[in-house]
């Protein structure tokens, strides 16, 4: 809290206008820019430049009332960020640390005051109420250990007497119905939206019982002209629940002086817009009925305030170190996470940001998918990613895939997984990104025509193993079902949570597998008809087909917990083999709309962080369509089994299935047998017939007690 003299001196002063001042805000890459500014293009030159700040009147109670600059700050003419007031100012950069200390900081106050007041007497303030929330910034950088001091000034002019109060503020519900305050907030956005813009400084209001009206300060006298009452409003950063924020100060002096000899009581709404965990709320504004003060004399500019107080309450400058972090590198880890720290003061205040940064990501493939869910979980601040792949860069790749480059192609192309960990590291140098150029054995593939393939195959299928136990959450983006297989029955037999994402010509699939929780050899299954909950995969894509049956399906189980829930797989009935055997090139390759890999790399890395979210992570239970209205389970919303997309019809479905007692990768059968034979259990399977894991997990038996039932419905038609 901060006033002028006159205000502190007040003798009641519950009844005299406070205002809570600025409290500056400058990040990392604000001092990064100055850097290069002064190094590049300031040089030696200490004349005034213009910089760019900006507030945002949603912040939760408690927190200062802060101006912000960020690295754009010397973008003058850039963008400002959505729901944030622009605030310009004027940067003196000194060359010295002396010439720091002894610029006079009055005389470039009163300058700065001066140009307020004379655009108030000229009317350019109605036009452009931005100039009355102009500050200073006074600054010397040291670049050998880059220490950084900095004296901010917020210019404020005040009145000879306080600001007396007509009443204690109110919070709009006290003053305004409902349907007032969402039509208030209707003409918020509305005036909003004429202006071009997401946040208005300053703004006129009248309003009846049924109807709110909003119109800029330019507008007074046309839009106050039958009016028997005055409000005013301001875009107010401050979050203090009996006091307005500074930038209210300089507007009741520009009321003052325009229509002070006609305006005695004026209204003021305080308007504070909140968003909490998705939910947007401006019940927290204030109203204040406030007397204005004679206004002072026009030939003489009124007295200022403004300079920023230090940490100690003093006033003083501020001095930051930052040798530790003006390493690009660093600044680039502190910019990524500070993208994610808004998500949470603004949005979500209970997201578990640690849990996802430190999460380890296993990405089975480095194609079209694997590409799109390592950018996405960049986005999301993850760390640790690591690429298993065995292909090469071809020149069909880099306009699908974002990671590699017409460059990679050449001379053969270079491996995937190498090239992507280069771009990863090109990207965010801070990611701890590594490459395994390694083939998956799979089912229908067989290994054992000499024993240096069999001895390569074993090792495959160690690093494999070794790879899955050191990592948190694996990723399946192959090209074909049957390399699905093998880290399935792993990960499975490890309790590690599996995102799968496969594609179609138009239509895709990304789910999370089952996540068991009791040892091989113990059934988590559901009843045997949990087969039909899902649709089979096509064998000539790794997309499963039918989805319409999934659909269908999706309503069929409700309140599946994790456990329980199935795997790529389970909605099969026949063992995985080779897809790509007497294919064309259109049935080898997956054949898809552009835009489709991006879409599903996304949801499979959104699933994923949802699945963190939860309370109970991969053994959450699963949301389905049905749950779309009900509250969701996590501060991000819903932790679904599977997505279901259609881009012909731009529509999700969200089907839930549980685990099949005979699936071909993650039934008790399955896991028992790799556990206790290992290597052994799985050659047979490369080098048997799809007939072996059928007749291991029964499926051969219900196939045939399937076509005995049919003959005897047949044999029962005949006799009919």
């Amino acid at each position: 809290m901060a006033s002028d003299t006159s205000e502190a001196a007040s003798s009641t002063p519950d009844l005299k206008l406070q205002f809570a001042p600025f409290s500056s805000a400058l990040e990392a890459g604000f001092w990064h820019q100055l850097t290069q500014k002064k190094l590049n293009d300031y040089r030696l030159d200490e004349s005034p430049k213009c910089i760019k700040g900006y507030y945002y009147n949603g912040d939760p109670l408690g927190l200062p009332t802060r101006l912000t600059l960020e690295f754009s700050a010397f973008e003058v003419d850039g963008a400002t960020p959505v729901r944030c007031c622009p605030a310009f100012g004027t940067l003196y950069n000194t060359n010295t640390l002396d010439a720091f200390k002894t610029t006079d900081k009055k005389a470039l106050l009163d300058k700065e005051a001066k140009e307020i007041w004379d655009a108030i007497k000229s009317g350019a303030a109605l036009k452009d109420p931005s100039v009355l929330c102009r500050f200073i910034l006074l600054t010397f950088a040291d670049l050998k250990k880059y220490h950084f001091y900095y004296w901010f000034c917020f210019p404020a002019l005040g009145f000879s007497e306080g600001i007396k109060l007509l009443r204690q503020p109110s919070v709009l519900e006290q003053v305004f119905s409902a349907k007032q305050i969402s039509a208030m907030q209707q003409a918020y956005d509305d005036l909003c939206a004429s202006r071009g813009t997401t946040a208005v400084p300053y703004f006129l209001m009248k309003y009846a019982d049924d109807a709110v009206e909003m119109a800029p300060l330019s507008d007074w006298d046309a839009f106050f002209k039958d009016a028997k009452k005055v409000t005013v409003g301001v875009y107010d950063p401050c979050t203090l629940s009996q006091h307005p924020g500074w930038p209210l100060r300089n507007l009741l002096l520009l009321l003052s002086h325009r229509w002070g000899s006609k305006l005695d009581v004026v209204e003021v709404l305080c308007f504070r817009d909140r968003t909490l965990q998705g939910s947007r709320s401006i019940q927290h504004s204030l109203i204040f009925q406030i007397k204005l003060p004679e206004p002072p004399p026009a030939s003489a500019c009124p007295k200022s305030v403004g300079w920023e107080k230090n940490p100690k309450g003093a006033m003083g400058p501020r001095m930051v170190n930052l040798s530790e972090c003006m390493d690009p590198k660093r600044l680039a880890e502190s910019s990524v996470d500070l993208n994610l720290k808004l998500m949470r003061w603004r949005l979500v205040p209970s997201l578990d940001l640690e849990k996802v940064v430190n999460t380890k990501c296993l990405l089975l493939g480095a194609g079209t998918l694997g590409c799109n869910v390592a950018r996405t979980l960049m986005g999301w601040g993850v760390r640790h990613i690591t690429f298993v792949d065995n292909a090469k860069i071809s020149y069909s790749n880099p306009v699908r895939q974002p990671l590699y480059e017409f460059e990679d192609c050449l001379g053969g192309g270079k491996s995937k997984a190498l090239a992507a960990v280069e771009r990863l590291a090109k990207i965010f140098p801070g990611v701890n990104a590594q490459g395994h150029n390694m083939s998956i054995p799979m089912p229908g593939h067989p290994v054992s025509f000499s024993q240096a393939t069999l001895s390569q195959a074993q090792r495959d299928v160690e690093q494999l193993e070794k790879l899955i136990s050191e990592h948190d959450v694996v990723f399946l983006l192959m090209d074909t079902r049957e390399s699905r297989w093998l880290p399935t029955v792993i990960a499975a037999s490890k309790r590690k949570l599996v995102i799968n994402a496969a594609l179609g010509f138009d239509t895709f699939v990304v789910m999370r597998h089952g996540l068991k929780n009791s040892p091989a050899g113990q059934s988590v299954a559901a009843g045997p008809d949990s087969s039909s909950s899902c649709s089979s995969a096509s064998s000539s894509s790794s997309t499963p087909a039918g989805s319409a049956l999934s659909a269908q399906g999706s309503s069929l189980f409700s309140n599946i917990p994790g456990h329980k829930l199935g795997c790529y797989f389970c909605n099969d009935v026949v063992a995985p083999g080779d897809s790509t055997r007497d294919r064309t090139l259109d049935q080898q390759c997956t054949v898809s709309r552009p835009g489709l890999a991006m879409i599903a790399g996304a949801l499979a890395v959104e699933i994923m962080v949802s699945v963190l979210q939860h309370s109970e992570g991969g053994y959450a239970v699963a949301s389905s369509s049905d749950d779309r209205m009900n509250e969701p389970p996590t501060s991000l919303g819903l932790v679904p089994h599977q997505i279901r997309g259609f881009l012909s019809r731009f529509d999700n479905v969200l089907p839930a299935s549980l685990a099949f007692d005979k699936c071909t990768a993650c039934s008790p059968i399955v896991l028992e047998h790799y556990e206790k034979e290992g290597f052994n259990f799985l050659s047979k399977v490369f080098n048997s017939s799809h007939s072996f894991l059928e007749d291991l997990t029964g499926l051969t038996l219900l196939h045939q007690e399937t076509q005995a039932a049919e003959i005897w419905d047949m044999s029962d038609d005949e006799s009919i």
